[in-house]
């Protein structure tokens, strides 16, 4: 864009024209309106089934040969940390760095690694740079190979911090809690597994992961099917041959059909598209797709940095989330864009105090240019036009995470991948013991995959975690957050002292997972180390704390409206966020989570603990 925004003499934004601009707003409004309508389906996140409920053994861990043979344990100790992702192994390491080495990690899978131990789909990648989201960079000393990590890499860096901090003895893997029930006269929590393990801890810390229970759509018929079915983060390579980087030599024979082309779709899709005899994909929305710029580690500019340099970049990359000016952007990367863009423009318009109204205008108007961007790329990329047309998003930005692959449309080209667009239709109507049916017309299979995520609604976190936490007098936390998450800070619940909950709970959002895991595990483990240099039992908000912080996180603002108005996606509950509060990015800090650490840290520093009763 040429600048076309500006300021009159009376200092108002200028609205440019469409010959400026090159797209008219008000027909993309229309577009998108239209689009989002057709997709909203009346039963909102119910139209996805538990995995289990239709896929016999489909939960199961299909990276185990042989179950681990113990003794139940019985033993005390002062922390629990259940799930042993990013998330808990930042937990254990932080812990004993603030001195506390009596704990234990408990995790149903047979290692570390939480999503990246389950998601070993071809071409499983994360999408946010491996300087920031690989966590304890500097502390393992490790360097990663490239800027953006493939899953075998990720994992084997879960393994070294494993190693690194000795978590191995302190850990017990195919370990599923099923209950922690608070002992208010020992002040205890009192945990069971179904290894008959009965293992008492004074605090409890959940790492369970916002992406560790596959969902499925549910559909009539699914169980009829008499072909081969599995979902991505349980992939089947013994059937498909290969391995996370490819090589699926066993399709070469068999039509393939995959459903669901959100982050994980689109990188496992050019993988099946190589590989099978014929690849059906079937799409309701398509993804909003930019470039992924892949490159080697530069091993001279590794060396360069100097200590901090991970903190740092971290902080960095926040900052540009939240419009924070920064000197220079360190990651410059897709996302980085996104957030420059807004700032970039407020600055070409050379009007500094613009009212909401005129913000928003502006903000809508980065969407529209960046999202015009991303379509031109599919026109570019796709020779059919007619399929072209069907892959190209229309949503802004932030309705769905973005995605950033090279090798995705060009699969598109292939004479043995065919688009089966299925947003006329409602999605797909059902499937029959030969395949699926999409408007009336059967596509025959031999293999049908589920690309379709996981659950993430904090209405159903308990059953994500798949335990039972029962608090005082004997109230479970599902029942008191039947109506919705209550926390203070994100981080405890009335009712249920000494628990602790990490992840995207009412705490402070960023797309870096590990930035927020990290932050939040520093935290805690200094507010225990303090809590038992105290004398202190037990920690607990009060009711008024977290009804204030709930009012807080829930109050409407700029997200609420944005999201009430994308397209369906697990980011706004299926279409029904601003209904019952309930989306990936709503119920956040409204500062953002740069903001929301450095609250955490202040009030720590204070001493007082305000918002929590304390008993010792």
């Amino acid at each position: 864009m040429n600048k076309p925004l500006s300021v009159d003499a009376n200092g108002k934004l200028r609205i440019p024209s469409v010959e400026e601009l090159g797209f008219d707003p008000q027909a993309l409004r229309r577009k998108y309106d239209a689009e989002r309508d057709r997709r909203v389906r009346p039963e909102g996140a119910a139209q996805y089934h538990d995995i289990e409920d239709d896929l016999a053994h489909g939960n199961d861990d299909p990276h185990v040969s042989e179950r681990i043979v113990r003794e139940p344990v019985h033993e005390t100790v002062e922390v629990a940390i259940l799930g042993g992702g990013f998330g808990g192994m930042l937990m254990a390491a932080r812990l004993q760095e603030a001195g506390i080495r009596d704990f234990r990690v408990i995790e149903r899978a047979g290692d570390f690694g939480g999503t990246w131990y389950w998601n070993r789909y071809p071409g499983a990648q994360c999408d946010v740079e491996s300087y920031i989201y690989l966590p304890l960079l500097e502390e393992t000393g490790y360097m990663p190979k490239e800027k953006y990590s493939f899953q075998p890499e990720i994992l084997e860096h879960a393994r070294r911090i494993g190693q690194h901090y000795d978590l191995y003895p302190r850990s017990y893997f195919q370990t599923q809690v099923r209950e922690q029930r608070w002992d208010d006269d020992a002040a205890e929590w009192v945990i069971t597994t179904d290894r008959d393990d009965v293992i008492r801890a004074r605090h409890v810390v959940v790492s369970s992961g916002s992406l560790n229970r596959p969902k499925l759509p549910g559909l009539p018929g699914l169980n009829t099917f008499k072909g081969h079915v599995f979902h991505t983060s349980r992939w089947d390579y013994d059937y498909t041959g290969g391995n996370p980087l490819g090589g699926l030599d066993k399709l070469s024979d068999k039509r393939v059909g995959i459903i669901g082309t959100g982050a994980t779709g689109i990188q496992c899709i050019p993988h099946l598209g190589k590989a099978a005899q014929h690849l059906y994909v079937f799409q309701r929305t398509p993804s909003s797709i930019d470039l992924r710029r892949n490159s080697p580690t530069d091993p001279d500019w590794w060396r360069s940095q100097k200590p901090g340099w991970q903190k740092e970049r971290n902080d960095n990359f926040t900052k540009l989330l939240v419009g924070v000016p920064v000197e220079e952007d360190l990651v410059n990367d897709g996302w980085t864009e996104i957030f420059k863009s807004l700032g970039q423009l407020q600055d070409s318009t050379g009007a500094i105090d613009l009212n909401d109204e005129e913000l928003k205008l502006l903000g809508e108007i980065v969407d529209f240019q960046h999202d015009e961007r991303i379509r031109a790329r599919v026109e570019a990329e796709v020779k059919d036009p007619d399929t072209a047309e069907k892959l190209k998003h229309w949503y802004r930005p932030w309705c769905k995470r973005p995605c950033f692959n090279d090798e995705y449309l060009p699969t598109f080209n292939r004479d043995n991948v065919t688009l089966v667009d299925t947003s006329d239709f409602g999605g797909v109507e059902r499937v029959t013991e030969k395949g699926v049916v999409v408007g009336g017309v059967e596509y025959e299979l031999d293999c049908l995959i589920f690309a379709t995520g996981f659950e993430v609604s904090r209405a159903t976190y308990t059953r994500q975690a798949d335990l039972e936490i029962i608090g005082r007098d004997g109230v479970k936390l599902g029942d008191h957050w039947a109506q919705g998450m209550r926390t203070y800070q994100g981080l405890m619940a009335h009712g249920f002292p000494n628990c602790y909950h990490m992840g995207f709970t009412q705490t402070g959002y960023t797309p870096n997972f590990t930035y927020m895991l990290n932050n939040q595990s520093l935290h805690l483990a200094a507010m225990l180390a303090d809590a038992q240099a105290r004398g202190i039992l037990a920690l607990e908000p009060t009711q008024q704390a977290e009804a204030d912080w709930l009012a807080l996180v829930t109050a409407p603002n700029a997200m609420t409206e944005y999201l009430a108005n994308c397209t369906p996606g697990y980011y706004n509950a299926e279409g029904n966020a601003k209904a019952n509060n309930d989306g990936f990015l709503q119920g956040h800090y409204p500062e953002g989570g740069l903001a929301f650490y450095e609250m955490l840290d202040a009030w720590r520093a204070s001493g007082d603990y305000e918002g929590l009763a304390i008993r010792r």
